[in-house]
């Protein structure tokens, strides 16, 4: 259509440095032209600009000292993207790959994760290209507590919540919130999510990702009459999300015959998710050291993506891009039909594209991943109200918001007769569609 294929013309040329936002930019609005045939009013309203630019990007030095006492200098960036249904809500990513256009990205994507949740948070997003890998505890603690003096000034409960993301756990948390606790003289728990249980922290934020994520990868083989259990599957990442859908998956009677880190992956029918844990949650090791220690497993280096193994279910839970049309041809080759977004835009377009023409299923990262923010959204809950639900409630919670946020795509796949796998448009939809009445219903700005 004229008004959707003129933006993304235009944001080609103003944003031709930043492929990351153009890519999701792209994914997105070609998967949504349908609302905008229906609405040819909105051009006039100019929505799809207004979604398109951020509210507001703060970028920032970072000077901060390491142990051998040199200065160095990193960058900072808050991108608050929409804050049409709430506070901006998005995590903070330490990488050296962060930049703007990745950031835009992430935020983009956020926003419309967030509305899916139906919980009154906004999108946004932010991180340094700092790299917390090798640092010690003090290097860490000294650069979180620069960071956080130039943010404080740009985040609150009600304004900005930021949580953790790549490169930023609950030691960075605890570090951060600290830092904005002594900078205003005030504790406003309410200000980061994903802290630690002592200050403020929720019951399976750290699990809920994950958990999450095969939630609703299970709500999905449910309208398709398929069972879970006896499923086998192959997980790349082995952080948070990994670990606990790893977790979550054997707990539910799938086979999970692999995961992988950023150097290499592990082949195992029998994974020990104790033995990964320690690695990844206590050592900060590699799986590398898998073999050894469980006893048994091969270990290879190179992407999990790029082996010949029959499973069913591909779990891409590491970084953007992980998978390209080669690796997409493989996994269908394998065996693989339904695939799971536990990271944000693991497939890039032309992945996407094949899933979708092969009569793949996937789960779409802004659906499938929104378990983590949803349960950042019940830490706020329980802050405000000086309270804390048990583990059992917070689950029930996630497990329910997941549930709703399937029927979403349901019910956007029947109004607009999108093919039953096409949850990539149903959830990009249901989510533009919140976030856009909101929009109208606040005023022109």
């Amino acid at each position: 259509m004229n008004y959707l294929n003129r933006i993304i013309d235009e944001y080609k040329i103003k944003d031709a440095s930043q492929p990351e936002f153009l890519q999701a930019m792209e994914e997105v609005l070609n998967s949504v032209a349908i609302i905008f045939e229906k609405h040819p009013e909105y051009e006039q309203k100019a929505i799809l600009e207004r979604l398109l630019e951020p509210e507001r990007i703060i970028k920032f030095k970072v000077c901060w000292c390491d142990d051998s006492g040199k200065t160095n200098v990193n960058r900072g960036y808050r991108v608050q993207y929409n804050s049409a249904l709430g506070p901006y809500k998005g995590g903070l990513r330490f990488n050296p790959s962060v930049n703007e256009s990745v950031l835009k990205f992430l935020g983009f994507e956020q926003v419309f994760k967030n509305a899916l949740t139906t919980l009154p948070i906004g999108g946004g997003k932010g991180g340094s290209d700092f790299d917390p890998k090798g640092k010690s505890d003090n290097e860490i603690m000294r650069f979180c507590q620069a960071f956080m003096s130039e943010l404080y000034r740009h985040i609150g409960p009600d304004v900005d919540v930021p949580a953790g993301d790549m490169g930023v756990g609950a030691r960075e948390i605890g570090y951060l919130y600290g830092h904005y606790r002594r900078l205003k003289g005030a504790s406003e728990r309410g200000v980061l999510t994903g802290k630690g249980l002592s200050y403020g922290g929720s019951l399976i934020r750290k699990e809920a990702t994950g958990y999450g994520l095969i939630y609703f990868v299970e709500e999905i083989l449910k309208e398709n009459n398929k069972e879970i259990k006896g499923l086998k599957a192959i997980i790349s990442g082995s952080g948070n999300v990994a670990i606990y859908a790893a977790e979550k998956a054997i707990e539910k009677g799938m086979k999970v015959l692999g995961l992988s880190d950023s150097k290499g992956y592990i082949i195992d029918d029998n994974i020990d998710i104790n033995v990964i844990k320690e690695i990844k949650e206590v050592k900060r090791g590699s799986l590398k050291e898998y073999v050894s220690m469980a006893g048994h497993g091969e270990y290879f280096e190179g992407s999990i993506y790029d082996m010949d193994l029959k499973y069913d279910i591909a779990l891409p839970c590491g970084t953007q891009n992980e998978i390209n049309l080669d690796r997409a041809k493989r996994m269908f080759i394998n065996g693989c039909f339904l695939v799971g977004e536990g990271a944000n835009m693991p497939s890039d377009n032309s992945a996407i594209s094949y899933y979708l023409e092969k009569g793949m299923f996937i789960a779409p990262g802004k659906a499938a991943n929104a378990g983590g923010v949803a349960t950042s959204a019940l830490e706020m809950s329980q802050n405000s109200m000086r309270y804390n639900w048990s583990k059992e409630e917070v689950d029930l919670k996630l497990q329910s918001i997941m549930k709703e946020i399937h029927n979403q795509c349901l019910s956007s796949i029947k109004e607009y007769n999108l093919s039953n796998n096409n949850y990539v448009s149903a959830a990009n939809i249901a989510g533009m569609t919140r976030v856009i009445e909101a929009m109208l219903a606040q005023g022109d700005y």
